[in-house]
């Protein structure tokens, strides 16, 4: 499992496996969770994600979706993520429902940087091994194990 999502997912949010039943409900549960971490507006986060996700699917194929967005007051990209207990439509390219949802939102003015960190998130999420594991994971800190190695093996030392 070559890429490590410390830097995004350190100040933010992954969470317990969640049942939802849309979209729409998955977007909120992560918005609510970076809000509260970020102290930004819920709101603020969750329309400036529907805004991108009216603009085309972040639905990126194998059960995986990476809603992203740009916020003010924002200092750098942080992440959120959830696994949910069943997929739910996020117009994939491949049509699967998706279930491992990363939200990344990003300064407004951090064009190249919220790139890199998309392209991060994708190179971690298209590996088979990292999907499964995660699939297998009941718990926030087990898929905080795998999409953050380097921070964990910091605090185990």
């Amino acid at each position: 499992m070559a890429t490590d999502l410390s830097g995004l997912l350190g100040e933010g949010v992954i969470l317990d496996p969640v049942a939802v039943e849309n979209r729409k409900q998955a977007l909120t549960t992560l918005a609510s969770a970076l809000a509260e971490r970020t102290r930004l507006d819920t709101r603020d986060i969750f329309d400036a994600v529907m805004e991108r996700e009216r603009l085309g699917s972040t639905g990126v194929g194998e059960g995986v979706a990476i809603p992203h967005a740009r916020i003010e007051k924002l200092p750098h990209p942080i992440g959120g993520f959830v696994r949910l207990e069943d997929g739910v439509d996020f117009d994939a390219v491949d049509s699967r429902p998706c279930d491992l949802i990363f939200m990344l939102i990003a300064p407004v003015g951090s064009g190249a940087d919220h790139l890199r960190a998309l392209a991060q998130v994708s190179r971690t999420l298209r590996q088979p091994d990292v999907r499964e594991a995660l699939r297998e994971a009941q718990t926030a800190d087990e898929m905080k194990a795998i999409l953050c190695p380097e921070a964990a093996n910091a605090s185990a030392a």
